[in-house]
């Protein structure tokens, strides 16, 4: 289902423009009202990435602050939130304190002289991450024709990369400038770098890297060789293997993120 079967035009518009400058977003739905109230359940509204109302009807001023605090967690944890608005003597009668969160919604003060409850959706809009897939060899042409499929945005031009911040680079050369590739990975900090080869084979291009003044932490953060060891043969198989990786990568990040401190 596309933007434009379930928002206005404008909203589809605006949501469609914001994805194609790889921009966060989030889309807010009013999903219950309780008592008066100036908006209505099903109005929607589209946020930028700084908390801004671009699109959209969420209500008066009683709702704006706790909406920009909802919309700035859920871009950062890339997670749905569910925020109430609610007069500050009924959260008082149901046990919690504004911005307390319980059973998955966090709960905010409505000031308002309306004293009317407002229940909001918050969906973020996340771009792609980056993925960088150097080299022409078979394994490469499969992980960039696979990897799409599993949201991510492929590109195999490095200097596609001046603007970008990569999430991970695979490097897949294969024997055709493995080295170049490394150290122009490497430069670009990405969260993730894979190695397509021997393990062997990596040790020797990193003692290279490390005469070339790359500290041994850098090399020695290198997955090699890529992939989760399925017992992978083809060149599909062993894209397989790498997305594999990059998904458990990705996830545990997530989780990371998540964990209590």
């Amino acid at each position: 289902m596309t933007p434009a079967e379930i928002v206005s035009t404008e909203l589809a518009d605006a949501a469609t423009e914001l994805r194609a400058r790889d921009e966060p977003f989030v889309f807010a739905t009013i999903v219950r009202t309780a008592g008066a109230t100036s908006a209505r359940p099903g109005a929607k509204a589209l946020i930028g990435a700084d908390g801004t109302i671009l699109h959209g009807f969420l209500g008066g001023g009683c709702t704006r602050g706790a909406v920009k605090r909802a919309a700035l967690a859920a871009i950062e944890s890339g997670e749905p939130q569910l925020v109430s608005v609610a007069p500050e003597d009924l959260l008082t009668e149901m046990g919690v304190a504004p911005g307390a969160e319980a059973d998955g919604v966090t709960y905010a003060r409505n000031g308002c002289p309306s004293r009317g409850t407002i229940d909001i959706f918050i969906e973020p809009c996340l771009p792609m991450p980056q993925l960088f897939v150097l080299g022409a060899s078979p394994v490469a042409e499969a992980l960039a024709e696979l990897a799409p499929h599993f949201h991510w945005s492929v590109s195999q031009d490095m200097s596609d990369a001046a603007s970008a911040e990569p999430r991970a680079i695979i490097v897949a050369t294969q024997g055709n400038g493995d080295l170049d590739a490394l150290r122009s990975a490497l430069k670009r900090n990405p969260a993730h770098v894979a190695f397509v080869g021997s393990k062997r084979k990596f040790e020797t291009l990193a003692i290279k890297l490390t005469k070339e003044g790359f500290a041994a932490e850098v090399s020695a953060r290198v997955s090699a060789p890529a992939g989760l060891d399925i017992g992978a043969v083809t060149p599909e198989e062993i894209a397989l293997s790498i997305l594999a990786e990059l998904i458990m990568v990705r996830r545990k990040g997530a989780a990371d993120r998540e964990a209590p401190a």
